[in-house]
């Protein structure tokens, strides 16, 4: 194995840890339809907790693939968007997604079998 590729396989699972949780495919698949304010993404994704939502802009923000954009308003009213790279991602986090929908029952059930033959195994 060569350190190139080892290089190569740190770089991307760094990547894929941060834009591969749920939450981070969450937001980047809302905002990829338009700018939204904090409020309406916490209503749009059922079960992100404020803290949750807070901490996953804050990471996409800080690797350049969510902008935010603070207006000088009494209450401040901010607003986030995808950058030109984060909407870069928008394709392959939907095939992502349209993947998983296609074969969820199908892991279900290979999930199911697994779990029934450890557990005869170990009786």
């Amino acid at each position: 194995m060569t350190t190139r590729f080892d290089s190569d396989c740190v770089a991307t699972r760094e990547i894929l840890s941060l834009v591969g949780d749920k939450w981070s495919v969450l937001v980047i698949v809302n905002l990829g339809q338009g700018t939204l304010r904090f409020s309406d993404m916490k209503r749009a994704i059922e079960g992100i907790s404020q803290r949750m939502l807070t901490l996953t802009l804050r990471g996409l923000e800080r690797d350049g693939l969510v902008k935010r954009t603070v207006y000088p308003t009494v209450p401040a009213r901010v607003e986030y968007e995808l950058t030109a790279m984060g909407r870069t991602l928008l394709e392959p986090v939907t095939a992502l997604a349209v993947w998983a929908q296609r074969h969820r029952a199908q892991i279900q059930r290979a999930r199911e079998s697994f779990a029934r033959t450890q557990k005869a195994s170990a009786e």
